[in-house]
């Protein structure tokens, strides 16, 4: 069953949050979590990934489920990801490993200090417009070979902020996923009615359906395995 539509449009009153959205399941439930207490307004970054096109879409539906304005939409592009290189995500010719990748190295998926750029334009983003709190759906347990998403490199990003943004800012960085498991955050999503069908994760596949077997598909299946519940997008592979 799909969730209600939920107009976030019409929070006036309520003070603004902006999300760094991916399109994906992460930043969707951390939009969830957002949408609870404040105003959303969604930020996505294109930078040149394999499934950029699909990852807006995502994106775009999703914002029209809460009701975002255009107003409070902002598309970024970041092409210098791309020409830095360093990741199979943004290299066509680096392959993208099948399986779930484990152990505490980092893996070829990590794109170089992404989510430190990713972060800092959200706070330019929330600085300008007035916004109190950015969210990111950055989660520990699942990437813990990714350096930009340990609790550490959230606590010196706090900092940054705090001593960067013009004084009577207050801009806070909300990470509720920071210390949950997959299974976690699907539970979380479907308790707060977040439209997990609408997001894509697969780090290879542009649609129709998810490849089902790169390290992002297989963690999020098995989010929704342990959660006891089945995943609402489709899959090449079962």
């Amino acid at each position: 069953m799909k969730p209600a539509r939920r107009d976030a449009g019409s929070g006036e009153g309520r003070e603004t949050a902006v999300i760094a959205f991916s399109g994906g399941m992460d930043s969707c439930v951390a939009a969830a979590f957002a949408a609870e207490r404040y105003r959303p307004a969604l930020l996505h970054v294109r930078y040149g990934q394999r499934t950029e096109e699909r990852e807006e879409a995502a994106f775009r539906a999703i914002a029209d489920h809460y009701g975002v304005p255009p107003r409070l939409r902002l598309v970024v592009d970041a092409p210098h990801f791309r020409a830095i290189g360093a990741s199979c995500l943004t290299d066509a010719a680096a392959p993208v490993p099948k399986g779930r990748l484990g152990g505490a190295s980092v893996p070829t998926t990590y794109v170089p200090f992404r989510n430190a750029f990713m972060l800092a334009v959200a706070v330019s983003w929330a600085e300008a417009i007035g916004a109190r709190s950015v969210f990111s759906g950055i989660t520990h347990p699942s990437s813990p070979g990714y350096p930009d998403c340990s609790p550490a490199f959230i606590t010196a990003f706090r900092l940054l902020v705090a001593s960067g943004t013009r004084p009577g800012s207050r801009i806070e960085v909300e990470t509720p996923l920071l210390h949950m498991t997959k299974a976690e955050i699907v539970r979380e999503g479907i308790a707060r009615g977040a439209p997990l069908h609408l997001t894509w994760s697969c780090y290879v596949s542009a649609g129709p359906a998810a490849c089902g077997r790169c390290e992002s598909c297989l963690a999020r299946l098995e989010g929704f395995r342990l959660a006891g519940t089945a995943d609402p997008i489709p899959y090449e592979r079962p």
